[in-house]
């Protein structure tokens, strides 16, 4: 969102920036899809592509739309032979968070309920006369798969299942206690019942997984699925090591997950958690501490099933890339960061790519860095840090989360540069000269066909505008004047690549350059300068994107689908852009102050299609919006998801009833 952690809870509520590699209707059939139109007797035609009809950007005239998800989209699919079928878009919910749904032990568990390090409930005391389960507001990343011989008892037909994390919760039930970065993430299983028949997905047992193990979770934000069929988690915006405990969030995240302050290291947050689900519908977690320890984001696999590019969700981010030394595993390999070079205008589509070369910050396996943390390595042990210039010739001046600082390292031994390369990741890269200078690196996807990335950057403000205080002015990434609306990067995807010091790179994924694909419009006073309302309070033009954040792609429908996180569009949007056409269409707004998450498309699962949705924190208004729509839409929203404390977990599916196209 805007600078800081906290503003950037409004993420977008994407609800399928995933895009759907069919058409919905309760769920598509892909088979049919693919094959199907004529009638039985009739050769089947083939799929062409598909379009999309726009939702029209939300009016105080209907406010009821501005208090829920809302599309009157339209997918068509088009046949090979000139024909085409329609499915209207709508959006089912799997639960609310805050409600009472079945576990897998067969009695009641709250959903998006926190847990402590014992699996115990930890209670919201806020208001003393009726205290309660702490539940999330903000679920986010999810995955939906399939598990060979798979049965869970309740399961009438197909047994599939969803994972699903929850990134924090914004306030107490006392609505004035600030909570965000203050519980431990929890993350689920859900066991859903597939109709063979229809596709549709219901909800039959849900499973808190165990996260003991892994020292509990850190605000866990996008997902993914891996190629090998596990939930790739994250943990954003790594609490500061060298930040007093009080300052950065560790003393109270420390007394709620272990009921005591001084237990939770900060060492142990910031690094990719993965989840294993197995056939009972529980799971397991491991917490890979190789890929650095930055504002891990959602991740993206490339096809190689070793290199792992990583959105870097902070102020002063920059482009990350781990290579595996073995496929599907994460468990030991290299990471790299980006040096920019060229003069790039990231704010207009049409500049030429900014040419990315690639520093080797250090290999490692997870166990040995897991090892440095449990054996008690102190900051102090790694660097040290100056917020004011020292003026010793020692030290080098850096740009790390917003702020000027000078570092040394302890020492110049392997063992300290390793420690310092995958504990004080943006640190460190900034110390060994990349362009740690993005603001807010958010989603990653792939396109595997033409061999291209895309990455969302939030806003294009502060450490990227040339003359900022917190601008490096040879970071190759310095624009002449701030757009806070952000926009889309798209990255060429190249093989035979060396890092800066000769050394080959083993992947043929590696982005080799970056230039704006799609970008989004402040709405500016006379001067040029101060974001100017509309008449609801949008400060981004709406039919342009605002914020991006969660991306998906998808490979049949040449669509990469764009979820918004936006402080400047009164209801966040989601988009389809098409990439051969360029054609960008509004697909659905969300509940007012909701940010779309948990986006993730699937292909065939069981013959049939889904865009997995989820969203946050509604009511979360931007501090613009006007005081007409806030009035007309607050107690909608409060009546529809728990008083404001509740969000739902679901998926875009068709309405008014199930699709299944017969081929």
């Amino acid at each position: 969102m805007s600078q800081s952690p906290v503003a950037s809870r409004r993420r977008v509520l994407s609800l399928f920036a995933g895009a759907p590699m069919l058409p919905l209707a309760s769920s598509l059939s892909y088979a049919g899809l693919l094959s199907a139109c004529g009638g039985d007797d009739t050769p089947a035609a083939a799929f062409k592509s598909v379009t999309f009809s726009a939702t029209p950007a939300p009016t105080l005239a209907n406010p009821a739309a501005m208090a829920t998800t809302y599309t009157t989209s339209v997918m068509s699919v088009n046949f090979d032979d000139g024909t085409k079928k329609d499915y209207k878009l709508a959006y089912q919910p799997f639960f609310i968070t805050g409600d009472l749904v079945t576990s897998t032990s067969g009695g009641s568990i709250l959903a998006g309920g926190y847990v402590d390090i014992n699996n115990q409930p930890i209670i919201d005391r806020t208001v003393s006369a009726s205290p309660r389960q702490f539940f999330s507001d903000s679920p986010d990343g999810t995955s939906l798969l399939k598990i060979d011989g798979a049965k869970v008892p309740g399961v009438k037909g197909n047994t599939v299942f969803a994972v699903v994390q929850f990134e924090y919760t914004t306030w107490a039930k006392d609505g004035k206690t600030d909570m965000y970065g203050k519980l431990p993430s929890p993350i689920a299983v859900l066991t859903l019942d597939q109709d063979p028949d229809t596709g549709r997905l219901a909800l039959v047992k849900y499973h808190n997984v165990d996260t003991s193990s892994v020292n509990g979770l850190w605000i866990t934000c996008g997902a993914s699925l891996s190629p090998w069929n596990t939930h790739l988690s994250s943990e954003e915006y790594e609490p500061d090591a060298f930040a007093e405990r009080s300052k950065n969030n560790m003393n109270d995240f420390s007394t709620n997950l272990y009921g005591d302050a001084t237990k939770a290291n900060p060492y142990n947050y910031g690094h990719l958690p993965e989840v294993t689900v197995n056939a009972d519908g529980t799971g397991s977690i491991k917490k890979h501490y190789c890929l650095g320890r930055i504002s891990h984001e959602l991740v993206q696999v490339m096809p190689d099933n070793r290199t792992v590019f990583m959105g870097d969700d902070a102020t002063n981010s920059g482009y990350f890339v781990f290579v595996a030394d073995k496929e599907k595993d994460l468990s030991s390999g290299t990471l790299y960061v980006a040096k920019v070079g060229g003069t790039t205008d990231f704010t207009k589509v049409g500049s030429p790519a900014a040419p990315l070369s690639w520093i080797k910050l250090g290999s490692a396996t997870s166990a040995e860095i897991r090892a440095l943390v449990d054996g008690g390595i102190r900051p102090a042990d790694i660097m040290t840090v100056a917020s004011k210039d020292p003026q010793d010739a020692t030290y080098k001046r850096i740009v790390a989360n917003g702020k000027v600082e000078w570092i040394k390292l302890k020492d110049d031994t392997a063992q300290t540069r390793k420690a310092a390369a995958f504990l004080e990741t943006h640190r460190y890269a900034a110390y060994m000269g990349a362009s740690m200078g993005f603001t807010k690196m958010e989603g990653t996807t792939v396109n595997i066909k033409d061999k291209k990335a895309y990455s969302a950057l939030q806003n294009i403000q502060a450490s990227m505008v040339a003359g900022n205080a917190v601008n490096v002015p040879d970071n190759g990434i310095s624009v002449p004047k701030q757009l806070v609306a952000g926009g889309v990067m798209q990255l060429s995807l190249r093989g035979g690549q060396k890092d800066l010091d000769g050394n080959d790179i083993k992947s043929d994924w590696m982005p080799a350059d970056s230039t704006p694909l799609l970008v989004g419009e402040d709405l500016l006073d006379t001067d040029g300068k101060t974001l100017k309302p509309d008449a609801l309070g949008n400060t981004a033009n709406p039919e342009k994107i605002a914020n991006p954040d969660n991306l998906k792609f998808s490979e049949t429908l040449r669509t990469l689908f764009i979820g918004e996180d936006s402080s400047q569009h009164v209801t966040n949007m989601l988009w389809a852009y098409n990439v051969d056409t360029k054609a960008l269409t509004r697909l659905m707004t969300l509940p007012a102050g909701a940010e779309s998450t948990g986006l993730h498309a699937v292909t065939d699962l069981n013959g049939w299609t889904y865009i997995m949705s989820n969203f946050q924190h509604a009511g979360d208004y931007t501090k613009t919006i006007s005081a007409d729509v806030k009035s007309a839409v607050d107690g909608l929203i409060s009546a529809s998801y728990h008083g404001k404390f509740g969000a739902a977990v679901g998926y875009l599916t068709g309405s008014p009833k199930a699709v299944k196209l017969v081929g």
